[in-house]
């Protein structure tokens, strides 16, 4: 059976399939919640200095530590998340049939997936998923566009909201490499000109009830290979960190947005700032949502520390690539989990690429 039809299916079955049950090791509860900071951005945003190092030190030190932090008054409204939210909810409610129309093909990223299934067939996540691109490179909506090409004229109102919201988070993304940077002690400009023309990836993340919620996972381990993670929960609760040796839960806050650093930005600050470890877990009474949008460097630039960090840290620890090098190899190759980039820079230098 089709794996989306299967999940559909299985929210009102009483066990998990064998297909979609995750090693115990995968599996150890959170008993804690993650102290991460609440970074304020208004002070960053509106050009207070003094602000903007208070704000910089405290991403500085959840960076080098576990790659997490979170962000208020960041200059997206509230309205278009929660109407990003509705446009979700009207997508994922759909017959299945429907959903199934605009199911992934192979080699592609963008499209619908049920449990990831095109690709994998063990460890699968209990999650429903639309995953669709983003640049702003053209006077085209490339968000619109993409709706209105794969699921019609109906769902034109969802792609002119989810192009309003890409735009926010394109924005906000820019800024974060401006604070990143600063917190680094480089120059404030140094990343933006990687990302400016950058195509990124918008995924929508639907995790149905499960009636044995502790031996399935709705996202397994893993950190993300892209460089900045920017995602709005719901107030459900799921996502949790790895960090001090042991699974951190960390509370939804409804007006902030979840940061978290991936391999590409790891790469970039030479090491300093940790790729976060993270997994998603399911409910068994209530479902969850979250918009996840993951800023990417444009593919052909070489992805490379700044020369200072450099020279204050004594050596380069990672080849030069390419995001394009590093996104073949996680979608062709590897299974993003919480070794990519140390896999990636084995295959890359073995590859001679």
């Amino acid at each position: 059976m089709d794996s989306g039809l299967m999940l559909f299916e299985l929210q009102v079955q009483s066990y998990v399939p064998k297909n979609f049950i995750w090693p115990k090791e995968y599996r150890e509860d959170a008993h804690e919640e993650l102290q991460a900071p609440v970074v304020d951005l208004h002070g960053f945003l509106t050009g207070d200095d003094e602000a903007t190092q208070r704000a910089a030190n405290l991403i500085n030190a959840a960076c080098l530590n576990h790659g997490f932090f979170q962000v208020i008054n960041h200059g997206v409204d509230s309205h278009l998340i929660a109407q990003a939210y509705d446009q979700m909810d009207t997508f994922f409610n759909l017959p299945i049939q429907r959903k199934l129309s605009v199911y992934k093909k192979p080699g592609s990223m963008w499209g619908y997936s049920g449990a990831h299934a095109e690709r994998f067939s063990s460890k699968l996540p209990w999650k429903e998923t639309f995953s669709f691109p983003y640049h702003d490179n053209t006077l085209e909506p490339v968000v619109t566009n993409y709706f209105n090409s794969t699921l019609g004229e109906d769902f034109e109102q969802a792609g002119v909201t989810f192009q309003k919201y890409c735009k926010g988070m394109k924005q906000l993304g820019m800024k974060l490499t401006e604070i990143l940077a600063i917190s680094l002690g480089v120059d404030r400009l140094h990343y933006r000109e990687m990302f400016e023309e950058g195509s990124s990836i918008m995924r929508l993340n639907y995790y149905p009830c499960c009636q044995q919620p502790s031996l399935a996972l709705g996202t397994g381990p893993h950190c993300d290979p892209t460089s900045i993670t920017i995602l709005h929960q719901d107030q459900v609760g799921g996502l949790q960190i790895f960090s001090d040796n042991k699974w951190q839960t960390v509370r939804p806050h409804p007006n902030a947005f979840v940061i978290n650093i991936g391999d590409t930005f790891t790469a970039l600050s030479n090491g300093r700032y940790k790729s976060c470890l993270h997994r998603a877990v399911v409910n068994e009474y209530k479902e969850r949502r979250s918009l996840a949008f993951f800023l990417c460097p444009k593919e052909d630039k070489v992805v490379r520390p700044p020369q200072d960090i450099v020279l204050r840290d004594g050596t380069k620890h990672y080849p030069d690539f390419t995001w394009s090098d590093l996104l073949l190899f996680t979608q062709k190759y590897y299974r993003a989990d919480e070794s990519t980039l140390p896999n990636f820079t084995n295959w890359l230098l073995s590859s001679n690429k």
